[in-house]
């Protein structure tokens, strides 16, 4: 691990607001902040929501500054990432944003039923080989329902048009509520206060051209969950400077020779 990691991670070891666990950790004692979020680390009973992957944790922050009257919590298990983010938030003295260092699928453990109220899935890997992978996919679904309020949402944030199309599909398959479905978020006229917060990567890729898809509804029990059977096109690149800058060059070149 290189020395600017393990700086980072001496860092957040200091920060009140960054907590870490792993299966082991969590084997031994349950997580102390599981169902007592409110009242023992924001001492308010504001509405909690989650951003899962949350990279540098830019969007967590964002949203945090634009909704001081909810409790953001960032969780990625990329902990040099995260720092950015619990910098940022350390500094700028917000006491409605923490971070948490764990892998999503243990996200049970450290949150109690009802405790939930929104989740955000900003720019997650679209796993386009794993299904089981995808943080949109029923597994994760059924796992959300555990620790999310009656009604709860979900909001999907991406670039990817497969991520986008599957999530479609598998709201569309259970039959949940959508309450906003757009391909084209800043083309679209859409008009909401989301729309001031962009991250690092979202502004490249818009300036690469790329649609940002937006797809927000709510979650509910079902007794049995389907995943869709749905035939969709691999993203043509990779959602990474390179990549996208490749692909673009190829449509620049495919128009020019027609």
């Amino acid at each position: 691990m290189g020395k600017n990691k393990l700086k980072k991670f001496a860092e957040m070891a200091t920060y009140d607001h960054v907590f870490q666990a792993d299966y082991s950790d969590l084997k031994e004692q349950p997580f102390s902040l599981k169902g007592n979020w409110n009242k023992d680390f924001f001492k308010n009973d504001n509405p909690i929501v989650l951003e899962l992957g949350c990279g540098k944790g830019e969007y967590t922050v964002g949203l945090g500054e634009l909704f001081p009257d909810k409790n953001f919590i960032g969780i990625d298990i990329k902990g040099a990432r995260m720092h950015r983010g619990a910098t940022d938030s350390k500094n700028k003295g917000m006491t409605n944003v923490a971070f948490v260092r764990t892998r999503i699928e243990l996200i049970t453990n450290f949150f109690e039923e009802n405790e939930v109220d929104e989740i955000w899935l900003t720019f997650s890997d679209p796993q386009m080989k794993r299904v089981n992978k995808r943080l949109s996919s029923t597994r994760f679904m059924k796992l959300y329902l555990r620790i999310m309020k009656p009604g709860g949402i979900v909001h999907l944030k991406t670039d990817s048009n497969f991520l986008h199309t599957y999530t479609e599909a598998m709201v569309k398959e259970n039959k949940l509520p959508v309450l906003v479905n757009e391909t084209d978020l800043y083309g679209s006229g859409y008009d909401d206060e989301i729309l001031s917060i962009q991250t690092h990567y979202e502004s490249k890729w818009i300036a690469h051209g790329l649609n940002i898809k937006y797809l927000k509804y709510q979650l509910e029990p079902r007794d049995e969950w389907i995943e869709p059977e749905i035939d969709i096109d691999y993203d043509s690149y990779h959602s990474a400077g390179r990549g996208v800058v490749k692909e673009r060059e190829a449509r620049t070149q495919s128009n020019a020779q027609k």
